[in-house]
């Protein structure tokens, strides 16, 4: 499914971001960090950046990835996302392409994770977040909860990433108040 970029898709986002009654979480003992949900143009259509992590980093390596990381001493999120945006991809927003925020997402690697999306025009694809096979939600032995999968052309990406995609597309795309808190990561994303 193709979604078109342009002002129609940007409004629609920001009215369903500004109606979702964001959870906040107090974040007790976690790390903060922020990631950028950010729609740009892509072919035909409107896409949403993701990262890949480089294969020899110590924790998480080779693993897609929003733009993100921890928030600064003084930074809030929003600035924090627009600084990883700009460091990771060099891409350069300012608080007026902010549309909202999705809910806090506590990861089993100690961090508090806060979804800033965003809108670039001047920069793969959000109808991949639409596809009638995903996302896929497995069951693992270590926990009760569902480990979410989201599938990306030819590959996946897990929770935390699949679970803030996931939000993004529910709130977003579909108009649905969805929460992801419930939603479990693969063990490898546990350290």
């Amino acid at each position: 499914m193709t979604l078109d970029f342009g002002t129609d898709l940007r409004a629609a986002l920001g009215e369903r971001l500004k109606r979702f009654e964001r959870q906040s979480l107090d974040g007790d003992g976690l790390k903060r960090a922020a990631v950028a949900v950010t729609v740009v143009p892509h072919d035909a259509g409107a896409a949403f950046l993701l990262t890949r992590r480089a294969p020899k980093l110590n924790a998480h390596g080779g693993q897609w990835a929003l733009p993100g990381g921890r928030l600064d001493k003084g930074e809030d999120a929003m600035e924090a996302a627009l600084r990883e945006l700009r460091e990771e991809v060099a891409l350069d927003l300012g608080p007026a392409h902010v549309l909202g925020m999705l809910d806090d997402y506590p990861t089993r690697s100690g961090y508090l994770i806060t979804p800033v999306v965003m809108w670039a025009e001047d920069k793969s694809a959000l109808g991949e977040l639409m596809r009638p096979d995903s996302p896929v939600f497995l069951t693992i032995p270590e926990s009760e909860r569902p480990v979410i999968r989201l599938l990306i052309g030819d590959d996946h990406v897990h929770a935390p990433t699949a679970a803030v995609l996931y939000q993004f597309a529910e709130v977003g795309l579909r108009g649905k108040a969805t929460r992801v808190a419930g939603l479990e990561q693969p063990v490898f994303a546990w350290r």
